[in-house]
């Protein structure tokens, strides 16, 4: 239909979709009150730091391309000429980081990037052995407990179930980490891949923001677009106030006034954008009753 809107959701993930930072330092435990073992937490959050790491370094061109992260991977794509990778030797191509900004070093930096997208849509499982999943399978199970469901796993499963309902909805995801591959990195060990394409992850690091805001609002900008920021942070409030567009807090400790994940429904994301965009959501949110 012509008037049908297409509605943005641009979340912060950190502490939004997944915990990692609280529980590694123990704010998220402490609210317990002693009810959760404080220690374990922190030990659960590191072991996930460390997994992503190590991803990063060994899979991700962490170490080469950490002084030139881009907001977006497809950034640099301009600068690549298509060459087939399969034996390309990233190691001794004489890729130099951002020492040199020519367009040959763009290139190079463009392949890997290529690379690190294809790894991203075959996902994990094209990556390491069964072994390694198992672990993480493991892992994932330990860290759902710890957290009722709501740390990884738990509440994500809730949250794709809901977006697949949810019409004409693109999922935008930014975040504020060092680099853009650990977030890419992020998504695929916490099951995120299916619902974010690689293209749809954002990082704010260099840019700030709100620029990152923008650069979403220029990509999917449009008369019948609704953009809608969900985020725990000032920065990503004030930086859609400054866009104008509906901003929803979101709050990780267990008892808030505010939103927490999962429980947030997509009747209350509806209401948020109705009140900045007019008009009422058409879309029902039937399964909600069992949530927090």
């Amino acid at each position: 239909m012509e008037d049908s809107k297409m509605n943005v959701f641009v979340w912060d993930m950190d502490e939004t979709l997944v915990l990692l930072k609280s529980l590694i330092t123990g704010a998220y435990a402490k609210p317990f009150n002693g009810s959760k073992d404080l220690q374990k937490g922190i030990e659960i959050g590191k072991t996930w730091e460390n997994q992503i790491l190590r991803i990063c370094d060994d899979h991700f061109f962490y170490e080469q391309i950490e002084s030139c992260n881009k907001p977006y991977v497809d950034a640099m794509r301009e600068y690549d000429d298509g060459l087939d990778l399969s034996d390309y030797d990233f190691g001794n191509d004489g890729f130099v980081g951002s020492s040199f900004d020519d367009d040959d070093n763009k290139r190079k930096l463009a392949y890997r990037h290529r690379l690190i997208a294809n790894k991203y849509k075959k996902g994990l499982r094209s990556v390491f052995g069964e072994k390694m999943i198992k672990s993480w399978d493991n892992l994932y199970e330990v860290t759902d407990d710890f957290t009722d469901n709501s740390g990884l796993c738990g509440g994500m499963c809730k949250w794709k179930q809901r977006f697949h309902k949810f019409k004409n909805t693109e999922c935008e995801r930014y975040c504020n980490f060092r680099l853009i591959n650990p977030s890419l990195v992020k998504c695929l060990l916490f099951r995120l891949d299916d619902l974010i394409s690689y293209d749809n992850v954002y990082s704010s690091w260099e840019v700030g923001k709100y620029q990152c805001f923008s650069l979403i609002k220029e990509r999917f900008n449009g008369p019948n677009v609704q953009f809608c920021a969900i985020g725990d942070g000032w920065e990503e409030c004030e930086a859609a106030e400054n866009m104008q567009w509906p901003f929803v807090q979101m709050d990780p400790g267990p008892v808030s006034t505010s939103h927490r994940f999962p429980g947030l429904t997509l009747e209350t994301l509806g209401h948020y954008i109705g009140v900045v965009y007019g008009g009422e959501s058409d879309d029902d949110d039937d399964d909600d009753d069992d949530d927090e």
